[in-house]
């Protein structure tokens, strides 16, 4: 009886290896071998998961948005003070920068994702979207500072996190080219964010 195979699983593999590889060598070094043999398949297990090159690197995109969403909720679910606007405001920040060790490469895949977005309609729309749940996010976390009393209330939650968004990303590629240093992102972080207090 020949072996089942888990679909999903060999996906995300797969999805991992192109990140992998984008991390070591840049969009340019996705090839379909290269890339079966980082995930450890055949070139047409590859295939089978995925038609085109285009619809892999649009998985492993929404895999990396995902991650980056999550990874900023678990932040803000691991603070020690919870009911803390400004607490949750910065471990929010800091995850959507990219700044720290553990998120360097994936700010190498990102950037790259990015890179490639401008000729690629498919990429931008991953990213619009991603971009757009951010903002989403920010908009409730100032609203909800707001609430608290810890943010002023003049502030306008739409705009300031269009800037957030804007500068945290911008911050995630200043790092990645050493025109920042992680602690000096996190310093232009923490100053605007402390802009926005009560």
């Amino acid at each position: 009886m020949p072996r089942q195979v888990d679909y999903e699983d060999r996906r995300s593999r797969i999805a991992e290896a192109v990140c992998v590889l984008i991390a070591r060598s840049g969009m340019e070094s996705v090839s379909l071998r290269d890339v079966a043999a980082e995930a450890k398949v055949s070139m047409g297990a590859v295939q089978r998961c995925f038609r085109t090159k285009d619809e892999m690197l649009l998985f492993a995109l929404e895999g990396i948005s995902r991650r980056i969403g999550d990874r900023a909720k678990a932040r803000i679910e691991a603070s020690d003070s919870p009911q803390s606007a400004v607490t949750l405001l910065d471990r929010t920040l800091s995850a959507l920068a990219l700044v720290e060790e553990e998120d360097r490469t994936e700010a190498r895949v990102w950037g790259a994702f990015v890179a490639h977005a401008a000729v690629s309609d498919e990429l931008a729309a991953v990213l619009r979207e991603t971009y757009a749940k951010l903002r989403e996010l920010l908009v409730w976390l100032i609203g909800y500072g707001q609430d608290t009393g810890e943010l002023r209330t003049g502030l306008d939650p739409t705009e300031e996190a269009h800037a957030l968004v804007a500068l945290t990303d911008g911050l995630t590629a200043q790092v990645l080219v050493g025109h920042h240093t992680p602690e000096s992102a996190r310093g232009v972080v923490g100053r605007y964010a402390e802009g926005l207090r009560a």
